[in-house]
């Protein structure tokens, strides 16, 4: 189709450092091609080599791409500027009057890009391609009103889900003002006289479902291959209790600590399993309510101990101190926590019905443009 125009004509490189280190807030680029927070520990790193990225600019990875299929790029949409990696990539588009940055996003979104992309990579050894290459994807560049009513359509749909997840932000605010109101205001208890660890093995191994627990607080599955495990020694967790990781050096100045609330499963040996002793004094999501805080993360690691690996241990966890309101008052501030929870399922949910609209946007400029070439 003649009207396919390759991209590369239309980008080019951006390397601006952050020499004066004015930008402090690093970003990595996820799969599914958004911006995300960086969790890593950036004190001892020198952030005056990172790459700047300015809004409308385009961050991209081109390393593995051949082992993942696909291809982390995304557009920073917010005013302020982040901070990159110095072995990613930030481009821009040479003239905004001919491509839009947004449509060309909407482009990029298309799985079609990502398959091609992970095929041209098989001639590297790491299955990395380069900038050149990633130019070399077709695209159809229709008049410039219309790439604009596509993005208008593209972006009403994502400020309808912005528009949700700011609901969200204002029941977390309730969420966390209520408990920081409870330590205010209540007496303090030893965490220790209220829990105690579980330490029941997969000896008959009867559960395969290995799991992790992420800094995110949550459990996740595994990546480990569980037919070359014994799994007989792996600790089991069953729902509404605790896993934890002791080691607290090099995760992003938080500690992993989750609670269950699915079906039970397995977790390293060298983690901890531990369950509250009697739920009608202290309800278990109340507790993770406690421990989801950023004021606990900067106490558990504050209270970390080692050389090379600095440990919040079981003695540790014990001497924590939390406030224990009556039970009705613990009661109401996890129905708020739940119906938290439910609703950022749902927001994932319509984040997740958005994507896939992209290719149907992009038929449309697609058969519009086939058109326009047979009637020309």
């Amino acid at each position: 189709m003649n009207n396919y125009k390759r991209l590369g004509d239309y980008i080019q490189l951006v390397d601006k450092r952050n020499k004066e280190l004015a930008v402090t807030k690093v970003c990595g680029l996820s799969m599914e091609k958004y911006f995300i927070p960086s969790i890593a520990n950036t004190n001892t790193v020198d952030l005056s080599n990172y790459k700047t990225v300015e809004k409308g600019q385009f961050g991209l990875i081109l390393m593995k791409v051949g082992r993942d299929n696909k291809v982390s790029v995304a557009i920073l949409e917010d005013e302020e500027a982040v901070l990159i990696s110095p072995a990613y990539h930030v481009f821009e588009i040479i003239d905004k009057t001919v491509l839009l940055p947004d449509f060309l996003m909407i482009w990029l979104l298309r799985p079609e890009n990502d398959r091609w992309l992970g095929f041209i990579s098989v001639s590297s050894i790491r299955g990395s391609i380069t900038f050149e290459e990633f130019g070399g994807i077709q695209l159809p560049i229709p008049d410039i009103e219309e790439q604009r009513k596509y993005v208008a359509l593209y972006k009403g749909l994502l400020n309808n889900q912005k528009v949700y997840k700011n609901s969200l932000d204002d029941l977390q605010l309730i969420c966390d003002t209520y408990m920081e109101d409870l330590i205010k205001t209540e007496e303090s208890k030893l965490l220790g006289e209220y829990i105690h660890q579980a330490d029941k093995r997969n000896n008959d191994l009867k559960i395969d479902n290995l799991l992790g627990i992420s800094v995110n607080k949550i459990f996740i599955p595994t990546k480990s291959k569980k037919e070359r495990l014994n799994l007989s020694n792996y600790k089991i967790v069953r729902p509404r209790q605790f896993g934890y990781v002791s080691v607290t050096s090099r995760n992003g100045e938080k500690i992993s600590i989750a609670i269950l609330d699915a079906e039970a499963g397995l977790i390293s040996s060298t983690y901890t399993v531990f369950q509250v002793k009697n739920t009608e004094e202290l309800l278990p999501e109340y507790l993770y309510l406690f421990f989801q805080r950023t004021e606990f993360d900067r106490y558990a690691r504050f209270n970390s101990w080692g050389s090379a690996r600095e440990t919040f241990d079981w003695a540790d966890m014990c001497e924590v101190k939390l406030p224990l309101p009556d039970i009705k008052i613990q009661e109401a501030i996890v129905t708020i926590y739940h119906t938290l929870e439910t609703r950022k399922r749902i927001n994932e949910q319509l984040k997740a019905s958005i994507k896939p609209l992209c290719p149907v946007l992009m038929s449309g400029v697609v058969e519009e443009m086939e058109k326009a070439e047979v009637v020309g």
